[in-house]
């Protein structure tokens, strides 16, 4: 008689298989062929594994398919193997490190003493559809740490060398090693089927890389490349990737006179006029937002003194991400460390429960909700600073909110209101995550219980759909985190809802209740843009910088057909000015095509045709950023339109 294991499918429906059958057999014979056409690597009781492992106990599986961005992930682990085996076999002196799957594609890091050319990559691609053609089976094998080490001493690996010894310093005993063809490297898996399914690959780029990110250790090169399972999918990327770099920030910003950089202050923008222009606009809008709702503005020292920062727990865990100053009045014969005592403020939250803590607090007055826009610094590493998205000096709509916990539920259905009324305004649809309980936290958990309950409550009043995010809590309490896709379908992590259980606790924070005695309050902290300056960026490149007439920074310019209706054009610009808009004139002598043709390249709004049947009639003839002629229409009618298109939407 067979020996059976019961497999358990996502349905709840179950089925038997004789025992060491493989997974891919189990569900063609069982399931259906088009599934197993379909299938990637499948989850027995949660792991991901191959199809190629045997079903050897009682299980739940769930196969998961080409049409599943975790396959995706998968296939680009399976891409970085192959481009991997191709470089060995073409650059027999190279040596491989590590090569994960990331965001859009994979990378792999080579220790080579030449470098990379663009001929090479385009070999080295070649190479990979010639691999992918071959539709090798990828073999899953375990091995002894002993015998990993020889292999990979006797191929002259001397990091992937390294890499075992560390992990075998960690207490394992065996390690896992996958085959295709003759090249082997060691992962924990899974993999795909064959390389035959890996699908279309494109090499995109070589950049340098210290080996395992110290820059001590050697520099490596690292290949990015990008996978998709069909041609038209990589084609559409491909397509994504151009129209990003027409809408890089870092370019359109400079050249609309929106912001700067200089060497001077690394990782610190210069705002200029337009710019500061957008930026104020934004800040405006932001205040009056929370204004109406509840928030009292309020603002904190630059400045403060470490005490602050141990009390807060960012001194002994944050302070290498924090500018120290040094106390002059501390003795000069004492080291430099000692010496710095005081810091600019990294974040606004520790501040703001000083101010909380300055008066007697009673459950009357809560929430009581501080919101600021302060300066805030903190020290990246100047390898990471990259536009507006990384920056050293940067301000954030920045919120914390005090309450009781019986108050979670309501106030983040407040927050969420407020969230969805800004990113509808500037069209950015959102998704959630919730973020639970992490394995280094403080508080019990019958503390976590009620906190992570009382947010999942909250999102499904709301009706929210969410993702969980299993972990990833702040060491302090669950979070919700909100993502916006931009106009190109990218992703952009914005605003988040961290409840927060430490810091009252460290600040001895309390309120009187209604029973007369002392309780410690929640702390909510909240931001809805983030930072401002990565909020532009992202507005910037959503635009692709052609702002909308609330927002852009010139409403309107005015053109003349010839200096000849400058008197006119000056009387536009004149009422346009004291209507509150944002307007400006060309005067240069330039032809008009010339004049509207540089009003598309600023992307102002309103270009403002001003010749002689204007004024005749005294009106204008708008054409929109993007070409639509208007036509010709009185100055009341046009400031009628733009009254109704450049008012604030929130």
């Amino acid at each position: 008689m067979p020996d059976l294991v019961k497999i358990t499918l996502p349905d709840g429906s179950s089925k038997e298989a004789e025992r060491g059958t493989r997974i891919a057999d189990f569900v063609k014979e069982q399931i259906g062929a088009g599934l197993a056409k379909a299938a990637y690597f499948a989850k027995l009781d949660a792991e991901p594994v191959d199809l190629a492992r045997p079903l050897d106990r009682d299980a739940r599986i769930e196969v998961v398919t080409t049409k599943s961005p975790e396959a995706q992930e998968v296939a680009r682990h399976d891409a970085a193997h192959v481009m991997a085996s191709v470089v060995q076999r073409l650059y027999p002196d190279a040596q491989v490190t590590i090569g994960p799957a990331v965001e859009d594609g994979f990378y792999y890091d080579f220790a080579r003493d030449k470098p990379f050319t663009p001929e090479d990559l385009e070999r080295i691609e070649k190479g990979i559809a010639e691999e992918i053609k071959a539709d090798h089976r990828f073999v899953r094998e375990e091995v002894s740490m002993e015998a990993a080490l020889e292999l990979f001493g006797s191929k002259g690996e001397t990091f992937k060398v390294e890499i075992v010894k560390d992990i075998a310093a960690k207490g394992a005993k065996t390690l896992t090693l996958y085959r295709h063809g003759d090249w082997v490297d060691f992962c924990l898996g899974p993999h795909g089927p064959s390389t035959g399914r890996v699908g279309v690959v494109k090499l995109m780029s070589v950049a340098g890389a210290y080996w395992r990110g110290d820059p001590k250790n050697p520099m490596l090169q690292r290949i990015y490349g990008t996978q998709f399972f069909d041609r038209k999918a990589l084609e559409e990327h491909l397509h994504r990737l151009e129209e990003a770099k027409k809408r890089d920030h870092r370019k359109l910003g400079p050249a609309l006179g929106l912001f700067a950089f200089h060497e001077y202050a690394p990782g610190s923008a210069f705002w200029l006029p337009h710019g500061t222009t957008l930026f104020r606009v934004l800040r405006d809008a932001m205040d009056r937002l929370v204004r109406a709702n509840g928030y009292q503005e309020v603002k904190t020292p630059l400045l403060f003194n470490k005490r602050l920062w141990e009390t807060s727990g960012h001194w002994g865990k944050y302070r290498e991400n924090m500018f120290l100053v040094v106390d002059k009045e501390t003795g000069e014969d004492l080291p430099l460390d000692e010496r710095c005592n005081q810091s600019l403020k990294p974040m606004n939250c520790p501040s703001h429960h000083l101010i909380y803590k300055m008066g007697k607090r009673s459950y009357r007055e809560l929430p009581l909700r501080y919101f600021t826009t302060d300066v805030l610094h903190r020290n990246e590493a100047s390898g990471t600073l990259g536009g507006l998205t990384r920056v050293r000096q940067f301000q954030q709509d920045d919120s914390h909110i005090y309450l009781m916990e019986s108050q979670i539920q309501d106030e983040v259905a407040r927050i969420v209101g407020l969230m969805k009324q800004v990113y509808a305004a500037f069209g950015l649809p959102f998704s959630a995550r919730f973020g639970t309980r992490p394995e280094e936290r403080i508080g019990d958990d019958a503390l976590w219980d009620r906190a992570e309950e009382a947010l999942r409550v909250a999102l499904e009043r709301l009706g929210l759909p969410y993702e969980m995010n299993p972990g990833d809590g702040a060491f302090y309490g669950p979070k919700i985190d909100f993502a916006v896709t931009d106009s190109l379908g990218r992703s952009w992590q914005l605003c988040t809802i961290q409840v927060d259980y430490a810091a009252p606790e460290r600040f001895d924070l309390t309120y009187a209740g209604d029973d007369n005695t002392e309780h410690r309050p929640v702390v909510i902290h909240r931001a809805i843009y983030g930072s401002f300056e990565r909020f532009i960026a992202i507005l910037t490149e959503h635009y692709a910088g052609a702002f909308p007439a609330w927002l852009a920074p010139v409403q309107a310019r005015v053109v003349t057909v010839s200096d000849r209706f400058d008197g006119w054009a000056k009387a536009v610009l004149e009422r346009l000015l004291a209507e509150g808009f944002r307007a400006e004139l060309d005067g240069s002598s330039d032809k008009l095509g010339a004049k509207i043709r540089d009003a598309q390249i600023a992307k102002v709004p309103f270009a403002l045709v001003v010749g002689e049947k204007e004024v005749e009639a005294k009106a204008v003839a708008p054409r929109r950023h993007g070409g639509q002629d208007l036509k010709s229409m009185g100055l009341d009618a046009f400031v009628d339109l733009l009254r109704k298109e450049a008012a604030p939407p929130f």
